[in-house]
C-alpha cells in the first residue's frame, strides 16, 4: 500500500468526533527533531544524558538467530554501511547464539564507530558477573558501552538486581574497571519500569512504545514522562508491533507478535514512536527484512502530525494489546503469567518475550 493510499483510507475513518487525545495534548507528545545529526542518511539523537548519539533505528540482536553467519555478518556490516551504530543483543538470545554471531559479525569495523549494548537477565552479582564476562568474550570486545537489567518485570527482581548482593554490584564494579561505560535497564511491565526508576539513577530505560499499546491502554506513558524528568534516554522495543494475531488470522512470520509491514505503515509506527518523550532509537522485531524497512522509512523521519496521530489511533482501534495481560497482572501484585509463544527464542522470559 502506498502512502497517498493508506493515509486517505485510513484518514477517511477519522472524524471530528474520533475518540482519542485532543489536539492540544497531541502537541504536547510530539518532540522536534532539531540539532540531530545523521550518518549515511540515518538521523541519529542524543542519548539521553550519556552524550552518546545513536543511530534512531537499532539493531536486534535476536534477528540472528534466524540466519546462518555469512548472513548474520552480511546483515551488520550492511546496517553499518547505512548509518545505524547501535547494536543491541542478550545472552538469553538464542541461549548465546546470537551473541557469538554478532561478535564475529562486528568483526572488521572500527569499535570506536559503535556502540555495543548487552544485558544480563541475572538479578544476583554473581550470576551477572558470570553472564558479563561471557558476553565480553561472545562479542570479541573488551567494554559495553551499554550494559542493562535484562527484562524486569516484577518490582520484585527490581529489588533484588539493586539491593545487597545484586546484579548492580556487579554492574558498577565493571563500570569502574571500564568493561561497562553506562547502565540500563529493559522492562516489560509498567510497575516495574518505576521501580527501577525510582530505585536507581540509570542512563537508559528500554521499554515497549507503541502505537497499538499506547492508545488501547496508555501503556509507556508514564515510563517516558519519568524518563524525561530524570534525562535517561529511551530506546523503544516492540516499535513496528500491529499487536496480537488475530485467531482466524494465518500467520506470516514465526513470531509471537504481528508486525506492521508495509511501507506506509512503517513509517507511521516510527514517526509514533520516535516523537515520543526522550525516546531516542526504536528496535524494529527480529528479522533482517524488517530492520531495512525500518532503516528506509526514518531516512527522513519527521515529528508526526495530529492528524497522523489520529489515523496511528484508528489503526490501533483494529489491533489487540499484546502487553496488557502481563501489565493487569503484575499491577494486582500477580506474579503469574501465561505463555504467548512456547517456541521463544528468547531464554529470559521462556515462552513469553522475544
Amino acid at each position: 500500500m502506498k502512502r497517498r493510499t493508506f493515509l486517505k483510507a485510513v484518514s477517511g475513518a477519522v472524524g471530528a468526533g474520533a475518540i482519542g487525545v485532543a489536539p492540544a495534548t497531541l502537541g504536547q507528545q510530539t518532540r522536534p527533531d532539531t540539532g540531530e545529526e545523521s550518518a549515511a542518511g540515518l538521523p541519529r539523537r542524543e542519548l539521553g544524558r550519556t552524550g552518546e548519539k545513536i543511530s534512531v533505528v537499532g539493531f536486534p540482536g535476536l534477528a540472528l538467530v534466524h540466519y546462518d553467519q555469512d548472513e548474520c555478518t552480511a546483515g551488520l556490516h550492511s546496517a553499518f554501511d547505512r548509518g545505524l551504530n547501535y547494536f543491541d543483543v542478550a545472552p538469553a538470545y538464542g541461549r548465546g547464539v546470537c551473541e557469538t554471531k554478532m561478535g564475529i559479525g562486528l568483526q572488521g569495523l572500527d569499535r570506536s564507530k559503535y556502540f555495543l549494548s548487552c544485558k544480563t537477565k541475572m538479578r544476583d552479582k554473581d550470576g551477572a558477573r558470570k553472564e558479563l564476562e561471557t558476553s565480553l568474550k561472545s562479542l570479541k570486545t573488551d567494554r559495553f558501552d551499554l550494559y542493562q537489567l535484562h527484562a524486569l518485570r516484577h518490582p520484585e527482581e527490581v529489588k533484588e538486581a539493586l539491593g545487597p548482593g545484586g546484579a548492580m554490584e556487579t554492574i558498577l564494579k565493571a563500570k569502574e574497571e571500564g568493561k561497562v561505560r553506562f547502565i540500563g535497564f529493559s522492562a516489560h511491565t509498567t510497575k516495574a519500569a518505576l521501580a527501577a526508576m525510582n530505585g536507581f539513577r540509570f542512563d537508559t530505560v528500554m521499554f515497549p512504545i507503541n502505537f497499538v499499546e499506547h492508545f488501547l491502554m496508555g501503556f509507556g506513558k508514564a515510563v517516558t514522562e519519568l524518563a524525561a524528568e530524570q534525562g535517561a534516554g529511551v530506546i523503544a522495543i516492540k516499535a513496528m508491533s500491529r499487536g496480537a494475531w488475530p485467531t482466524d488470522m494465518k500467520r506470516t512470520r514465526k513470531w509471537w507478535y504481528r508486525s506492521v509491514e508495509e511501507e506506509d505503515e512503517v513509517e507511521l509506527a516510527y514517526r509514533f514512536t520516535l516523537s515520543q518523550k526522550n525516546v531516542v532509537t526504536g528496535i524494529p522485531p527480529s528479522f533482517l527484512d524488517l530492520l531495512d524497512k525500518a532503516i528506509e522509512a526514518t531516512r527522513a523521519v519527521q515529528p508526526i502530525t495530529d492528524t497522523e496521530m489520529d489515523q496511528a489511533r484508528k489503526l490501533a482501534e483494529t489491533c489487540q494489546s499484546i502487553f496488557r495481560r502481563e501489565e493487569e497482572q503484575v499491577a494486582s501484585g500477580s506474579r503469574r503469567t501465561s505463555p504467548v509463544w512456547i517456541g521463544s527464542p528468547h531464554e529470559c522470559c521462556p515462552g513469553y518475550y522475544a
